[in-house]
């Protein structure tokens, strides 16, 4: 069985990469700038989350336990808000814990079309940029822009948190999508 996730995961591992090819930029950035846990995306089968990877310990003020990588139970990796919480529920990270996690964490774009997040203790996590898709099933900014789910914002809309090439882009009145998008979803453990 770990064999087969092993071949899956590089498997998935090489269609991104090829995919990435023409990403070339590599920029640093710290997250408050408007700015084994290497591995690049892989992970949950729904429910809670999932799969064997592991929280890491960020080094957070709130103790917030972030996933080693994003959810791909339904295969593609990207969900619609109410799929979202119907299936990882109260692991969707909060408003506040993307803000913390920008606020203590550095980032750093890698020229595979990941942000490298790196907390004060020396742990990091990648996080995929899988761009979206709109609600008229058109994708959007894959291997250049990233999406994650956050909290409600009202019944139409939930905030969100948004990365490129060029940095990270938090303002968190402007950034929210309505639920019918399709984003990556990155878990958390309190």
């Amino acid at each position: 069985m770990k064999k087969l996730r092993f071949i899956s995961m590089m498997c998935l591992l090489a269609l991104f990469v090829v995919s990435l090819a023409g990403c070339k930029k590599e920029e640093t950035c710290n997250c408050n700038n408007n700015g084994n846990t290497e591995n690049p995306g892989g992970g949950g089968s729904g429910g809670s989350g999932g799969s064997s990877a592991e929280y890491l310990d960020m080094g957070l003020p709130s103790g917030t336990k972030w996933k080693s990588t994003n959810e791909m139970g339904n295969g593609t990796g990207l969900y619609g808000y109410d799929e979202a919480v119907s299936l990882f529920g109260s692991n969707l990270p909060t408003l506040a814990q993307w803000q913390e996690l920008s606020a203590y964490c550095t980032c750093e774009w890698q020229s595979n079309g990941m942000l490298k997040v790196t907390g004060n203790n020396g742990n990091s996590i990648l996080l995929p940029a899988a761009g979206m898709i709109f609600c008229d099933g058109s994708p959007f900014g894959a291997a250049s822009e990233g999406y994650y789910w956050s909290e409600k914002y009202n019944n139409e809309v939930s905030y969100i948190f948004f990365f490129h090439s060029h940095g990270v882009d938090w303002a968190a009145d402007e950034n929210w999508q309505p639920f019918c998008s399709k984003l990556s979803v990155r878990l958390v453990n309190n």
